[in-house]
């Protein structure tokens, strides 16, 4: 059965859907087969991999709301192995629409259940909020993948993404664990990124990756060009920095 992992952070702007997109198409890359779920109505992880969200009949949308299934609704996507269940413009309004179901919470997890045993990994991408599709994420998933800037203000909204992880723990997926936090956007020169480093590191220790992912043109770039950093510029430092927290998450499944 595959893992399924919530990449999450109540903060926008902190390169989530960069992470879970390009960690899919490494994991792929590997040979494992990979299914991305973009449950963020924003839609970035769908049009980062080449889909326009306005031309999509059917998204992920169609399977919270509609009751259809997952497999009828994943596409797959340039890159071998990698499959996507994508959003569309109809999950603007899916937040609202879920409060009025029977066991909401659990809607995309009962979903994914069908095709979990199809894929080695399944990545969900939530979106910077903890409403009703986050929860969905965790109540699917194994667990959650934390993507952290290092600045002053990613440590403010630390405590209570916690907080709130540890609740879903508690009341509605007691095998929630965090898998792990990674550092984004880095940038070496400046002497607070390291101070803030050291501080995450001193808050989540082992569950720190080691790899950490720097500020880089070219992978900004990428989602304007629908892909992923592999397909875009395969050897900029971005893109090997993304290849080495792969292997650094594979290693240690």
């Amino acid at each position: 059965m595959g893992k399924i992992i919530a990449f999450t952070n109540k903060k926008g702007g902190v390169g989530k859907t960069t992470t879970a997109v390009n960690m899919a198409a490494y994991c792929a890359d590997f040979g494992k087969k990979t299914l991305l779920v973009d449950i963020d109505s924003q839609g970035n992880a769908t049009t980062g991999l080449g889909f326009s969200k306005s031309a999509l009949k059917k998204s992920v949308y169609n399977v919270l709301i509609d009751g259809d299934s997952a497999a009828a609704n994943i596409l797959p996507t340039a890159v071998k192995l990698l499959d996507i269940l994508p959003a569309n413009v109809d999950l603007t309004g899916a937040e609202v629409d879920l409060v009025y179901k029977r066991n909401r919470e659990s809607i995309l997890r009962d979903a994914l259940e069908k095709v979990r045993a199809d894929y080695d990994y399944i990545f969900i991408d939530c979106p910077p909020s903890l409403g009703l599709l986050t929860i969905n994420g965790w109540v699917a998933s194994d667990s959650v993948i934390i993507p952290m800037q290092a600045e002053y203000f990613a440590l403010e909204g630390v405590s209570q993404l916690m907080n709130t992880i540890a609740m879903v723990k508690q009341h509605l997926n007691p095998n929630l664990e965090i898998e792990g936090v990674v550092i984004t956007l880095y940038d070496g020169r400046a002497l607070i990124s390291k101070q803030i480093t050291a501080e995450i590191k001193k808050f989540f220790k082992k569950k720190l990756f080691e790899i950490i992912i720097p500020r880089n043109v070219r992978l900004a770039e990428a989602p304007s060009h629908g892909k992923p950093i592999m397909l875009h510029d395969p050897k900029c430092i971005g893109a090997r920095a993304y290849r080495a927290l792969t292997e650094e998450f594979l290693s240690k499944q």
